[in-house]
């Protein structure tokens, strides 16, 4: 869509440089991660002492049931599979192996010997090959437990996953689903490419498997869905996934920041590269497909060159209409500049404009608003007071009838012709309340794609700076998924929510967080809070806004700042949308020192 200026080339050194342990594209630093897990071994491995005693104060030891189909392993890889769950520090445990007709007769014998080693191994020989979804079916009819977990056969179990299972079964005794986070071996089992992911995120979901491994579920859900089907190679556990969160209830999956499976790199792996399966990524599509059919949402997909989903909403016939509402004072080139692109671009067409004129005094902008006004889809409403972001929106939004209102800086641009359209989309989902568009500096490198509370404080716009055309953490800036907040510098908002949540907070927060604290807010309402990266706009905010505070506005900017985070501090030191593995002190996915676990 965009050519590169050299303006982003110098940009994309700029953030080489300022972030450290980060590659370009915004993934960890494999060599930095082996340093980190051996600086903080023991946060993630507590001393056998202290597990023992754990284990031995949990009130339920429920059994955990493995479920391991094999066809032809490599035998080394498979034996250290094996003795992955052997060296489990938590014991209760069965696995369940399903031999899908394996044509190796050395795989035959270690199976036989396996199945002799230890009473809580029970071996199954099909006689067919029927490959992985009826395979993990023959090794799921072999469970007896409560709970059933995957692994593939030449992946490791981390020693305490098992454990930490257990642990998150006693401390949230009505859990439905555990996931938790992952990472890669090499041919040396050195661990790279680490997965840290966010807590129960739904739109993350539906771009990308983020249950994956390890993901333990109830084995009575899982037989009530009928297993694994038959057609989804490549995908089957995602289509398993998608059809088993149908069944439970959403905010009862539970999310362990901690890397408790291990991924086997090697060619014919996904986790070296999907393009060693490409037939995954459509059984993907088609499992997609399914789950919008069986929950009837109007949606489509579509394949990204990044091999993740893009779901596209569909909305009804007749557009809702939108407000799009922008506050302004003294600005009359930067606000012409935002209406003309508006105009220029949009293609939705039940639409209206509101200008908040607010005291403007300045002869160019005074005239441009009375002319700009006579259109017939302009409206201008003039707040005679001092500046507060937050009573200016608030007075606005009480003058709006429209369904959906756009809050929107009239420092910004459009890019994208079918901005509101995209940020409409997501909003067809019942409990999505908000939704934020994807905002570039005009040098071409990432102003806003998402907030996460606690970063620098109250929160920050994570994978800032990053150059156009990387897609960051886990293609993050490429993807639909849920924050805690986003900016109000694009925002789309249901009206009806925004009244329900009290709208903005004019008393405490005149100028800043005030957008962080109505998501929240909304959040803790129940609804949902979504970044989409296909509405872009360029924001031609000053690349060194904050270094010119007076002492008034560095006042004023403290004491909204405190405010935050003695309002928030639950969330903002424990954001659901984040992981307790990356960094709080820059923007950029880096790991943190320390991690934020939580410790026995």
């Amino acid at each position: 869509m965009f050519t590169r200026p050299p303006s982003q080339i110098l940009a994309k050194v700029k953030y080489i440089l300022n972030h450290a342990g980060m590659s370009v594209t915004g993934e960890i630093d494999n060599n930095e991660y082996q340093k980190w897990l051996e600086t903080y071994q023991k946060i993630f491995d507590p001393g056998p002492a202290k597990i023992i005693s754990k284990i031995k104060s949990m009130e339920v030891r429920p059994l955990i049931s493995i479920l391991l189909p094999v066809y032809n392993p490599r035998i080394n890889w498979f034996r250290e599979a094996i003795q992955s769950v052997m060296d489990q520090t938590y014991t209760n445990w069965e696995l369940c192996i399903a031999d899908d007709a394996s044509t190796n007769l050395h795989v035959i014998a270690e199976l036989k010997r396996i199945q002799k080693s230890d009473k809580r191994i029970k071996v199954i020989f099909r006689k067919e090959n029927g490959h992985i979804s009826e395979a993990t079916n023959s090794a799921l009819s072999l469970a007896g437990g409560e709970w059933v977990t995957l692994l593939d056969q030449d992946d490791l179990f981390h020693r305490n996953a098992l454990f930490w299972a257990a642990l998150a079964m006693n401390n949230h005794k009505d859990t439905q689903l555990i996931y938790s986070d992952e990472d890669k071996i090499d041919k040396n089992n050195g661990r790279e490419n680490a997965y840290f992911k966010p807590g129960w995120n739904y739109n993350q979901f539906l771009t990308q498997n983020i249950i994956s491994h390890l993901g333990v579920y109830k084995r009575s859900v899982m037989l009530q869905i009928g297993g694994f089907q038959k057609g989804m190679e490549g995908s089957q556990d995602y289509d398993m996934a998608l059809r088993y969160i149908e069944q439970i209830d959403q905010s009862k999956i539970v999310h362990i920041p901690r890397t408790l499976y291990h991924w086997r790199i090697h060619p014919k792996s996904t986790a070296a590269t999907i393009e060693s399966k490409p037939y995954a990524v459509t059984a993907g599509k088609k499992a997609l497909e399914a789950h919008f059919k069986r929950t009837s949402q109007d949606a489509s997909v579509e394949v990204l060159p990044i091999n993740y989903y893009r779901i596209h909403w569909h909305l009804p016939l007749e557009k809702p209409e939108i407000c799009i509402v922008i506050p302004t004072r003294n600005n009359k080139l930067t606000l012409e500049k935002c209406i003309n692109s508006i105009f220029e671009k949009t293609t939705w067409e039940n639409y209206k404009i509101l200008i908040v004129n607010n005291d403007s005094d300045d002869a160019e902008t005074v005239h441009y608003l009375h002319s700009i006004s006579k259109n017939e889809i302009v409206e201008l409403l003039d707040y005679n007071h001092p500046f507060n972001y937050s009573a200016i929106n608030n007075f606005a939004l009480k003058r709006v009838d429209a369904e959906y209102v756009c809050l929107l800086n009239d420092d910004v641009e459009i890019i994208s012709p079918d901005w509101l359209k995209e940020l409409a989309g997501p909003m067809q989902q019942k409990d999505v309340a908000v939704v934020g568009g994807r905002l570039w500096y005009p040098n071409g490198t990432l102003q806003h794609g998402g907030v996460v509370l606690g970063v620098g404080g109250v929160g920050g716009h994570v994978h800032k700076f990053l150059p156009m055309g990387e897609v960051g953490y886990f293609g993050k800036t490429n993807i639909c998924c849920e924050y805690s907040a986003v900016t109000a510098a694009c925002m789309l908002i249901k009206r009806s929510v925004f009244i329900q949540s009290g709208g903005f907070d004019e008393e405490n927060l005149a100028v800043a967080f005030n957008d962080v604290d109505l998501c929240i807010k909304i959040r803790e309402l129940g609804y949902k809070i979504v970044y989409t990266p296909f509405a872009e706009l360029y924001h031609h905010e000053s690349l060194s806004r904050g270094n010119d505070f007076d002492q008034d506005k560095l006042t004023r900017f403290m004491t909204e700042n405190e405010f935050m985070l003695k309002k928030w501090d639950k969330w903002i030191n424990n954001d659901p949308a984040y992981n307790p593995n990356l960094t709080l002190g820059a923007e950029n996915y880096s790991l943190s020192y320390p991690p934020r676990l939580q410790k026995l």
